[in-house]
Parts: structure tokens; sequence; C-alpha cells
């Protein structure tokens, strides 16, 4: 099942009457929507187009047009590769199975994430980023090694910025952000209580607010200015986030190179002098 498809099987029983029989429409026939415009979906569901408007832009799609591009995509992805899902880890598999379900797990969370991007919103973080002069970073637990992988990168550009996995920290660090720095917070579910008290304290503060989530409606991202998205189709305790993990790095490293291809004769300098700095270490007695 495609991100989106998978996200409103979820979401159903949250979702407002209305909303709901239009997804149950959608979750039917989701082919059939791809031919259809928003008045003859409307009419079919028996809802009115505000509220297939309404519905998209909670997935936060711009609309109905957006909405349709990103499934049909998806849909032509599943149709020509057949209906691919997560391996989780089993008794007894072969190292040679492992390396095959693993390889084939992160190749489809890096494509299903690929689906799903949001280019404006994408262009405008990596401006906002360009510009700031200080850089909040916040996760918890596995989302804090996808913070502390953006740190490293930004550092290495002189960046000004901090990654920080204390609950306490990351209100202490949000509480003196102000206008014109950016927080950004990762959480995979978006529901990480924690995450989301840091990014409203730096938002009631006056900084820009960046949010990288599981897609799908949840409470980061419905906080967040900018909300990002990597694919929400890893489940399952056994898997150990490993997939949703290389998803949201591949959202990091496009940031990164974003970043520094924009301004590329103002970091490449920065990444090569850090670069020579780490090599000289290297080859001093103990270096790593």
């Amino acid at each position: 099942m495609s991100p989106i498809l998978h996200t409103l099987a979820h979401r159903l029983e949250q979702l407002p009457v209305q909303e709901r029989k239009l997804a149950e429409s959608i979750l039917q026939s989701p082919e059939d929507v791809l031919h259809l415009g928003i008045r003859e979906l409307s009419e079919r569901c028996g809802v009115s187009a505000a509220t297939v408007t309404r519905f998209c832009k909670s997935l936060h799609f711009k609309g109905y047009p957006d909405f349709k591009m990103k499934l049909a995509a998806e849909l032509s992805h599943s149709n020509r590769n057949g209906e691919e899902s997560y391996q989780d880890i089993v008794a007894g598999n072969s190292l040679s199975r492992i390396v095959q379900a693993i390889q084939a797990n992160h190749t489809a969370s890096i494509a299903d994430t690929t689906r799903l991007l949001d280019y404006d919103k994408l262009e405008q973080a990596i401006a906002w980023l360009s510009a700031t002069s200080r850089i909040d970073l916040y996760g918890m637990a596995t989302s804090s090694i996808v913070a502390q992988d953006f740190y490293q990168k930004l550092i290495r550009i002189g960046k000004n910025s901090t990654a920080f996995a204390d609950s306490h920290m990351q209100i202490t660090s949000a509480s003196s952000l102000g206008a014109g720095d950016v927080a950004f917070a990762v959480s995979y579910s978006g529901e990480t209580q924690e995450t989301i008290a840091a990014l409203r304290c730096a938002k009631e503060q006056g900084a820009k607010t960046l949010s990288l989530t599981s897609f799908g409606n949840n409470t980061l991202a419905g906080l967040a200015d900018i909300a990002l998205f990597s694919s929400s189709l890893e489940e399952g305790m056994r898997r150990g986030d490993m997939a949703s993990r290389i998803a949201q790095l591949h959202i990091i490293d496009i940031l990164f190179t974003g970043m520094v291809s924009a301004d590329f004769d103002k970091y490449i300098p920065r990444l090569e002098g850090s670069y020579q700095q780490v090599s000289k270490l290297k080859k001093q007695p103990g270096g790593h």
C-alpha cells in the first residue's frame, strides 16, 4: 500500500464523518480518483468540494490537484513493481535473505519518501537554514541520531547549530531563541511530547520552526511553519526504526546538499578546510 493510502487507512476512525466518507471511497477505488475532477469526486462521495479541499490540506497537500498528482505517482510505482511491503525480522533467516530484506526496506523507504517531497517547502526550508545565524535541532531516542547527523554536517560549514536530546535542554535552548533563528524538530511519530514542547516554545519566542515526521497529520507537523515528511510505511517493533531512520537521513542529506549548492563559494572552502584539519589529526599518533 502506498504511503498516502496507508495513512488514510490508519486515520480513518479519527476523521470527521464527511472526510471519512471521502477517505473510504478513495481507499476502495484509488485508481478512479485519478480520473475525477473535484466536483465529480465530491458528488460521488456525497460531500462538498470544500470538504475535498479541506481533506487534502489536512494531509499537508496544497489542494486536490497536488493530492492527485502524488497519488498517481505512488500508484504508478506500485503497478510497475507490484505491491511491496516492508519486511520484518524473522527467526532463522539466512544472512543472504537478511541482506536482501534490509536493502529492499531501505530502498523502498527512500523511494517512498522522494515521491512525497514538496519542493516548494524544501526550497523554503533550505532558504531559512541558509539565512539564519542559529539553528536548534531537537530529537529524542532514534530521532536524536538524525538530529545529530544534521548537526555534524552543519558544523562543518560553520553554521551555529546545536542538537539537543535532553528534554530540559531542548526547552532551555528554545526559550532563548528569537526572530530569525530556526528550530528544527525531528520525530517519526510526530507525537513525542518533549519535542513538541520544545518546538512550541521556540515558536512562542518568534523563531521559524521546521519539523520532520512520518507522513500524515500529527501534532508536530501541525505546529511547524514548514512540515517535511518521510515515508510512513515502516511498522513493527522488531524493525528497530531502521528504514524510517534512513528515510529521515535522506531528507537531511537533501537539505544539507541544497544549502551547500545554493551558496557554493561560501560553503565549499569551509568543507575543504574542515576536511584538511581532520586529515592532519588522523595522521598524528593515535589519530582515527
